[in-house]
């Protein structure tokens, strides 16, 4: 029965995307990271990424961490500029001890830029946070 289906709530886990300098180009990328804000180990995540708008759509990309320790971050991707100006989603889904999680964070269109930085969550950086 669907009453009896228990779908958790994923919490402490957010993904950010951070302007930062890239030393071996000599350029400000934008990148794109998944936080593990909880006290334990996240296994087996999954990253399904995609940028869309109502007349174009990047290719679907696909990440696996085999394990995110309990209060980290992974990087998961560079996004290039022209990509900010879409829609991007980023499918989590995780293992924490047996239960499975899954979360579907989104940056609207125009949303990543560098008004919109803030402090984030055990990065000693800024960025534009999704929760």
């Amino acid at each position: 029965m669907k009453k009896d289906i228990q779908i958790p709530v994923v919490k402490d886990v957010y993904v950010a995307v951070v302007n930062e300098f890239n030393k071996e180009h000599r350029t400000q990328d934008w990148n794109a990271y998944i936080i593990n804000n909880k006290d334990v180990d996240l296994d087996t995540v999954l990253i399904v990424t995609k940028g869309y708008s109502q007349d174009k759509i990047t290719p679907v990309m696909r990440h696996t961490i085999k394990m995110l320790p309990a209060r980290s971050y992974a990087k998961i991707e560079y996004l290039q500029e022209d990509v900010l100006r879409l829609n991007n989603e980023f499918k989590v889904t995780f293992f924490d001890g047996n239960t499975m999680f899954d979360k579907t964070y989104l940056f609207r269109k125009n949303t990543i830029n560098k008004k919109a930085l803030q402090t984030l969550p055990l990065m000693q950086e800024k960025g534009v946070l999704v929760k």
